[in-house]
């Protein structure tokens, strides 16, 4: 064991004592350990017990940890605080600029657990307000925390889209300067949209295959470097990975359709089409007798079956959306006030109504609001709808779901709202049996009017609670509950490979974007590009309802 290890083992013990407020003296003993063993010029390895109690620093109780250690492998003080911090705690440890007295912030005030979490918490703008932080401290934390995601090689869908959409420019301008007039596209995962993405895949047609090959490395943005099947490979400057190949432009349209759908989709299409060259992917699947099938679904679940019967959907677009539901104010953890957050909606997106829903009382680490905080900002809601008429803010609220499926006002409160979202924010470790009676009950609440982010997931960072999907599908049928497409891109949940089911059974979604601030109102459209991989289409999207229809709806079902 190298002196760096046990250098690094006795400064995880400080930090977890000083996170768990233990003795300052004591910390500060095994800190300036850490720091001495890490600078000597000699293994610790090797030494007597005796012998590591003269070095500098160490004394008796800690050079007995250290040949603990050395022996073990291990250190039972090292042992015993870890049980008693959870793993995502102790990751956080890592992170440079946030010390163990911000960590005991972020765990105990905001109740924050994990890194995945203390990100989302960074986009709700949730830590400028703790103790100690600042907003130029929280977007250090945010940088911190995305450049450990991309070190994984995979990236959310909405982290890639500014690179792909000015990639995408460059090239094609690039190709102004090749003969024949190239065709460029834009293929594989991104293309239909998942919402995880570990590669890029752009597609060059050209007449002079040669050319491309010979000028490519004139490309400047980025280095792309020829692989052994010919085609090419470049990185991003965050390191997202960026395939490029090329081919003969009379090919472009079957290989950009071989290079978008997912294999099953792409074999079984083409078995009915053949391999010819096609002029577009229109052409491909007219020879195979279907209609067209947009990029988001060609996932190889029922989408040929509804090609053949033309009883594809028709998939919502974002200017389908006439308002914006499930969004926070300064009343809870919102940047923008309420009337900030209103105007912006009307006058910036064009938009018929906001439903506002700051966080309820349970939520004390966003300042949920308690009773007679409610009563006074439906007055503010009052004052508001009179000045921006005909634009409408309703009065919605993100009710806490209690561990026992109830939610954390009375009936009194709730009936004051004119629509309400019930969301698991806390105890997310139930298992699937719990998690799903819970969600089941809150459905059941008949004030209950969509159920929020149901699995609680934060994408490349958190899974969602265990749930069975089905069960708390047919609970929403059976109340008449709408489900959330949370559209933040940490979240997009509900989970696309369930839209379909609950399409079918007759559940409206909802395309929220949970936003925080106004820039958060954008979000909508990936939850809009999810939900077309779902199959969603305006008449089954509960916010694509005009004002007077949303008005009517939440009335019948007060």
């Amino acid at each position: 064991m190298e002196n760096k290890t046990i250098a690094r083992t006795l400064r995880l013990l400080s930090q977890l004592m000083e996170l768990h407020n233990e003795n300052p003296f004591k910390i500060k003993s095994i800190a300036n350990a850490a720091f001495k063993v890490d600078k000597l010029p000699y293994p610790v390895k090797g030494k007597t017990i005796e012998e590591i109690s003269q070095i500098d620093g160490l004394g008796k109780s800690i050079s007995a940890k250290v040949w603990e250690l050395l022996e073990t492998g291990s250190m039972t003080e090292l042992e015993q605080i870890l049980a008693q911090t959870p793993t995502g705690i102790v990751e956080m440890l890592g992170i440079k600029g946030i010390g163990p007295k911000k960590i005991a912030v972020i765990w105990k005030d905001l109740a924050i657990e994990n890194i995945g979490e203390l990100y989302y918490a960074c986009n709700e703008n949730r830590l400028i307000e703790a103790k100690g932080f600042g907003l130029k401290t929280q977007e250090e934390i945010k940088k911190i925390i995305e450049f450990k995601m991309a070190a994984s090689g995979k990236f959310l869908y909405a982290q890639t889209e500014i690179l792909v959409n000015k990639l995408y420019a460059d090239l094609a301008i690039w190709l102004n300067t090749i003969s024949g007039d190239p065709l460029l596209g834009i293929a594989g995962a991104y293309r239909r949209c998942l919402e995880i993405i570990e590669e890029i895949e752009l597609l060059i047609g050209a007449e002079t295959l040669e050319e491309i090959h010979t000028k490519i490395t004139t490309f400047e943005p980025l280095v792309f470097e020829q692989q052994t099947d010919g085609n090419y490979l470049a990185n991003s400057p965050f390191g997202l990975k960026i395939k490029l190949y090329i081919v003969q432009k009379s090919d472009f349209y079957l290989n950009w359709f071989k290079l978008t759908g997912n294999e099953q989709h792409v074999n079984e299409v083409l078995a009915l089409a053949g391999s010819d060259a096609f002029t577009s992917e229109q052409e491909i699947y007219q020879k195979a007798g279907l209609a067209y099938v947009e990029p988001e679904l060609r996932e190889g679940l029922n989408e040929i079956q509804l090609a053949k019967e033309n009883k594809l959907p028709i998939l919502l677009t974002d200017a389908d959306l006439k308002g914006s539901l499930h969004n926070h104010s300064t009343w809870s953890d919102g940047v923008h006030t309420l009337e900030e957050m209103a105007v912006f909606c009307k006058d910036n997106l064009r938009l018929e109504y906001l439903g506002i829903c700051d966080h309820s009382r349970s939520a004390f680490y966003a300042n949920g609001l308690n009773e007679q905080r409610v009563y006074a900002q439906h007055q503010e809601i009052e004052a508001l709808n009179a000045k921006l008429a005909p634009f409408r803010i309703f009065k919605g609220i993100e009710s806490d779901i209690l561990n026992d499926g109830s939610l954390d006002y009375s009936d009194e409160i709730l009936k004051t709202f004119d629509f309400v979202v019930a969301s698991v924010h806390s105890n997310l470790r139930m298992d699937e049996q719990k998690a799903t009676a819970r969600l089941i009950k809150a459905v059941e609440n008949p004030y209950t009017t969509i159920l929020g982010h149901p699995t609680g997931r934060l994408l490349l960072s958190r899974k969602g609670y265990p749930i069975d999907y089905a069960k708390v599908i047919d609970a929403c049928v059976a109340n008449n509950v709408v489900i959330e497409i949370n559209a933040n891109p940490l979240r997009l949940d509900l989970d696309w490979r369930w839209h379909r089911y609950a399409l079918e059974k007759g559940v409206l979604l909802s395309v929220n974007p949970d936003a925080h601030r106004k820039e958060g109102f954008h979000d909508m459209h990936y939850g809009v590009l999810i939900g077309r991989k779902g199959g969603l289409t305006a008449k089954q999207c509960l916010n694509a309802l005009s004002l007077q229809d949303i008005a009517q709806y939440f009335g019948n079902k007060k």
